[in-house]
């Protein structure tokens, strides 16, 4: 299986000319990074503002190509969805002016996955897609160069569909992802494993046993792509549910086990042959190891290309253990609003700002609160301090306040690099001591590598009593015995002591008195189950989209684990 096919070997080969375009358009954004924030910035905040100038929104906050940052500021407040939501109910109703200049034209709307409202309509313009698609190109010629045999293998991409719904004047409604994935060349589909048809499967299990019918198949996947690291584990978990099954209809052709629309079949019957030799391959993966294993399911497999920061963190120590040796690449900073930032490098969550796409503010975590808080432009960040990113998007957004907290960990040449933290809204504070996400994910991920608990989940909510305290909600694999309850108390008291370390308030009111000492708590599968369809199903997102919450700051959480789906 060492011998990639020679079909494979030529595509890459015609993909030369397409690759150098990328990668000239790469080396120039590096360039401007390297030496002009600055006034990279300012010049697409003239031309943003220039896109959009003759929209009502723009005349109602006196917005022009001449308008000064200074007026820009003076002018619009920093400010969340509802700034912005009477303009896009306009343009969800067919008066696209409302909030687009005449020669922007509205592709769709993303749907965002919010936790606790329902999900906004964020419009998507065509300058935008270019812009999202061009980012995406970037992040993967940068993949391929570290990583060169990839240009010879397949691609196992998840995406969403873009049209879950439609508006009044109907403009589809979902996710970015499967619009871009649907507008693929017939050359580009060829790279990918998985059909842009098969985003459109709408029943979860129904779609998961897709993904794998076809992904198991295809022993020539380098890269597999999805938002969410979870996506990943929960789609090794379900092939070793269904593994007789899937290599079965594998060795007979065809997908039996559930039921598909016949149009959506014919989208991919090419890919459904019978091939007994690959089935045979995949059964002694089973005889030899119990279970279908990545590493040697696609031996060619060479990174994964899945968030890492943030709450996303939580999930790596165990993807890197279901996916022994995988190199993993961080998508970088995006939501449905924007991309943000892009990795230059593997296994690191810091990237660079993507400066020219959207214009960028940065508010300091330490004033955000205060009436006098100054916004500071990117190339005024200060290495090691945390900002909440506002953004000014070709799509109508202005100043938006993403509530995502990123922490600036250098610089490249001029401009920023930056890693996300936590959204703002993560923080805990049940005595002052301002507990945020990214805290506990470090925390919880060093008492893993000490302690050996093999964690599939984990979440920590605050706890009254005297005194107050955290209760971790765990879901592991190693309280099999009652020995392991010791194993899982010095979790514990390891969790303690690097939020401890992490934490200076936390700490003093741990040594106070005033905090009690983090305690732990096992849930079965079952309740976990429960817990992440209530919070799917109230999001609007789509599963992939779902970040799973590792610190909830309100107790009231609490009933969601215990079975009690309270609205």
């Amino acid at each position: 299986m060492t011998q990639i096919p020679a079909a494979y070997r030529l595509r890459a080969l015609a993909g030369t000319f397409f690759r150098r375009s990328i990668t000239h358009a790469r080396n120039q954004f590096l360039n401007l990074a390297e030496a002009s924030c600055r006034e990279t910035q300012r010049t697409l905040l003239t031309d943003l503002l220039r896109l959009n100038q003759s929209s009502s929104f723009s005349r109602d906050y006196g917005l022009t190509e001449r308008t000064t940052l200074q007026e820009f500021r003076q002018r619009v407040p920093v400010a969340d969805y509802e700034l912005i939501r009477s303009y896009v109910d306009q343009v969800a109703n067919g008066n696209h002016a409302a909030l687009l200049g005449e020669t922007n034209k509205l592709q769709m709307f993303a749907m965002t996955s919010g936790t606790t409202a329902a999900s906004k309509l964020i419009p998507v313009t065509t300058r935008f897609l270019n812009d999202y698609r061009r980012g995406w190109q970037t992040w993967g010629i940068g993949t391929y160069s570290d990583h060169a045999l990839l240009q010879k293998l397949n691609i196992v991409q998840i995406s969403s569909s873009h049209q879950k719904t439609r508006t009044a004047d109907g403009t589809p409604c979902g996710n970015i992802s499967g619009l871009v994935a649907a507008m693929q060349r017939r050359v580009v589909r060829s790279l990918y494993t998985i059909p842009a048809a098969v985003a459109e499967v709408a029943n979860p299990e129904a779609k998961r046993y897709t993904i794998l019918r076809l992904a198991l198949a295809d022993p020539w996947v380098g890269m597999t792509i999805t938002a969410n690291p979870s996506t990943l584990l929960q789609l090794a978990e379900f092939a070793n549910v269904q593994a007789e099954q899937l290599i079965r209809d594998i060795r007979n052709g065809g997908i039996s086990s559930i039921d598909l629309p016949a149009a959506q079949i014919r989208d991919f019957k090419s890919r459904l042959r019978p091939d007994a030799r690959r089935a045979a391959q995949l059964h002694r993966v089973i005889e030899r190891h119990g279970v279908l294993r990545p590493r040697e399911c696609w031996p060619m497999l060479q990174a994964l290309g899945v968030w890492c920061g943030g709450s996303a963190a939580a999930y790596i120590p165990k993807l890197k253990q279901v996916f022994d040796g995988i190199t993993i690449r961080d998508h970088g900073l995006h939501a449905s609003e924007g991309r943000m930032t892009l990795p230059l490098q593997d296994e690191s969550s810091s990237g660079l700002l993507e400066i020219q796409t959207h214009f960028f503010e940065f508010l300091p975590v330490a004033e955000a609160a205060s009436a006098g808080s100054v916004a500071l432009e990117a190339h005024e960040l200060q290495e090691g301090a945390e900002y909440f990113i506002l953004l000014t998007t070709s799509s109508g957004l202005y100043r938006y306040n993403i509530s995502d907290v990123v922490r600036c960990t250098g610089f490249y040449g001029t401009t920023p690099l930056l890693e996300f933290r936590h959204k703002g809204a993560h923080i805990s504070s049940i005595t002052g001591e301002k507990l945020a996400e990214s805290q506990v994910v470090e925390a919880v991920n060093a008492a893993v590598r000490e302690c050996g608990v093999n964690l599939n989940l984990f979440t920590l909510t605050p706890q009254w009593g005297e005194p107050p305290g955290y209760t971790l909600f765990l879901h592991c694999e190693t309280v099999a015995a009652e020995g392991d309850r010791g194993r899982l108390i010095r979790f514990a008291a390891v969790t303690d002591e690097q939020l401890s370390r992490s934490n200076e308030e936390y700490r003093e009111k741990r040594e106070s008195g005033r905090l009690a000492p983090v305690r732990v708590q096992v849930l079965p599968p079952e309740q976990w189950n429960s817990f992440t369809e209530t919070r799917q199903s109230r999001s609007g997102g789509s599963p992939e989209q779902y970040k799973h919450p590792c610190l909830l700051p309100d107790p009231k959480f609490q009933n969601l684990f215990l079975g009690k789906l309270t609205d």
